[in-house]
């Protein structure tokens, strides 16, 4: 992709502090990045390396000790609770690892159930639902309710309600942790194929470098700093695993 790259995430100097007794512990020890509109980004590190305090605070769930993170051109480390929540409404995605659909509504409702908190008509956001499910294969699922799907059928049905909300920014949170191998191949091809379709951006959370390595780059975080960022080229989709070192 050889366009003009447009930053939509740029992070600088951040920190996050926390007091245990006389001790404090710090979850992020400045860190500093930028992620581009229409990539697919991955922050990978062991537990407790800081990366899901990391995403918590660029999707605006956690304060910042110190430092700045503007999304979309806005400085979110300032604004107020009301107002990050209307942000988060407007700009921003999320799939979760256990999906979080509603077990009893069908497939169209569980994705047009974002939409109808923006009272979003009915036929609307069923037809929105309807597209979006077509775009991750689940045309013939429309109808199924959540508990009548697989894991991986279900996560689909998490990323199109994601998609449903026209976010800039998807957030994933370790997507992939409650399927198999070849299901998490098919979610992972099927996140970067939406990315490049969309434009969108997508930061996923995971502790796999396997899992990672399907992302465009790899934000390497250990004991809350950034060790270093991997940029992988992807020649057609297929996996490239040699590299596991």
């Amino acid at each position: 992709m050889e366009e003009n790259r447009i930053p939509i995430i740029e992070v600088k100097d951040l920190y996050k502090i926390y007091r245990v007794g006389e001790t404090k512990v710090y979850a992020l020890n400045g860190v500093d990045f930028t992620m581009y509109k229409g990539e697919f980004c991955a922050i990978v590190g062991p537990s407790g390396s800081g990366k899901s305090t990391l995403l918590n605070m660029l999707a605006g769930l956690e304060k910042p000790t110190k430092g700045q993170i503007v999304i979309a051109k806005t400085h979110i480390e300032k604004m107020t609770e009301n107002q990050l929540v209307a942000f988060r409404r407007k700009h921003v995605g999320f799939i979760f690892q256990s999906y979080n659909l509603l077990q009893t509504m069908n497939a169209v409702e569980n994705v047009a159930l974002p939409l109808s908190f923006r009272g979003i008509p009915k036929k609307i956001r069923n037809k929105k639902a309807v597209k979006y499910l077509k775009l991750v294969g689940l045309e013939k699922q429309m109808k199924h309710k959540a508990n009548e799907m697989s894991g991986g059928q279900q996560q689909r049905v998490g990323i199109a309600r994601a998609l449903a909300v026209d976010p800039q920014i998807i957030f994933a949170d370790e997507p992939t942790g409650n399927l198999d191998t070849k299901t998490t191949m098919e979610v992972l091809n099927l996140m970067r194929k939406v990315v490049r379709e969309q434009n969108q951006t997508l930061v996923m959370v995971t502790h796999d470098n396997h899992i990672a390595s399907y992302a465009d780059r790899q934000f390497h975080i250990v004991d809350g700093k950034i060790l270093k960022i991997e940029e992988r080229r992807h020649p057609d989709e297929e996996s490239r695993t040699a590299e596991e070192t």
